[in-house]
């Protein structure tokens, strides 16, 4: 029989970090439980490039991630033997894009979507303080929060009958759009599931002795992709939306505690035997 490999793949805002503080503490042991356990934690947010090479360093994280709901897998370049095929080296990191870059949403949005106009403030028009009142964030991360690479978040001001079409329009013109907690996001047909699914192989053939395996967790309508293409599913219950629903009915469940709190909990529960072999 051959040993397991988990591989864990977490969403931030209101799963990993509150959705109020932006802190992680409440999971900070559990992580580092993880990483004595050498069990991956693999980020997948819609979060930007600027953000997670950030959050990464202060959650003490070295593992691959992936940006923007999906778009791109980062792998530090030390993560496998050789170079997953179809990368490109973008600085330390063997880099998968899914889509196309941010000027061709930016393009629909601005030359093909005139009417709309009224309704919603893009992230390329909000100036960084703007975005701060609208998310809290402090400034230098609003600033790494405009950084996009392959998409582009909007603010949606109108009614829901004219978000309806505006959104139809979009997907017309070739957009995929996925509502996040705050933000309508304009981009590619990616998804965090995709991301999860391509990684996830990149691992299976390095660790071609293992049985790998995923757990999956997040609170958002965007995350339920990666949800659903990971073995195991884990809803983190959100104070400001219900859970999001689910098509698959195995191996799925629903934490009773918010946020970073949840996510300890759930993993606790997981991966007990792994994680009390680590105890100190």
């Amino acid at each position: 029989m051959s040993a397991t490999k988990t591989i864990i793949f977490s969403d931030l805002d209101g799963t990993l970090l509150d959705h109020y503080s932006y802190q992680s503490t409440p999971a900070n042991q559990t992580l580092q439980q993880l990483s004595k356990a050498n069990i991956p934690v693999i980020l997948n947010s819609s979060k930007t490039l600027a953000e997670l090479v950030i959050i990464r360093a202060e959650l003490k994280l070295n593992t691959p991630f992936i940006i923007e709901n999906g778009a791109a897998v980062y792998i530090p370049i030390n993560t496998f033997i050789t170079q997953p095929a179809d990368t490109e080296l973008i600085g330390n990191y063997w880099v998968k894009s899914f889509c196309l870059p941010r000027q061709h949403w930016l393009k629909l949005l601005n030359e093909h979507s005139k009417k709309f106009q009224p309704y919603f403030h893009g992230f390329s028009t909000l100036s960084a303080a703007a975005l701060c009142k609208i998310t809290g964030l402090d400034l230098a991360q609003a600033e790494r929060a405009k950084q996009r690479h392959y998409s582009e978040p909007v603010k949606w001001l109108g009614d829901k009958s004219t978000k309806e079409s505006f959104i139809e329009h979009l997907v017309a013109l070739g957009a995929s759009i996925v509502q996040g907690g705050r933000f309508i996001h304009v981009g590619g047909y990616c998804d965090k599931g995709q991301a999860l699914i391509w990684l996830t192989q990149q691992y299976r053939e390095y660790f071609s002795r293992h049985t790998v395996y995923t757990i999956a967790l997040g609170d958002g309508e965007n995350d339920t992709p990666m949800l659903e293409a990971a073995d195991i599913a884990v809803q983190i219950r959100s104070p400001v939306h219900d859970f999001p629903p689910l098509y698959r009915q195995y191996k799925t469940s629903q934490t009773q505690l918010y946020g970073p709190e949840g996510w300890a909990e759930a993993i606790q529960q997981l991966l007990a035997k792994q994680l009390g072999s680590q105890a100190t």
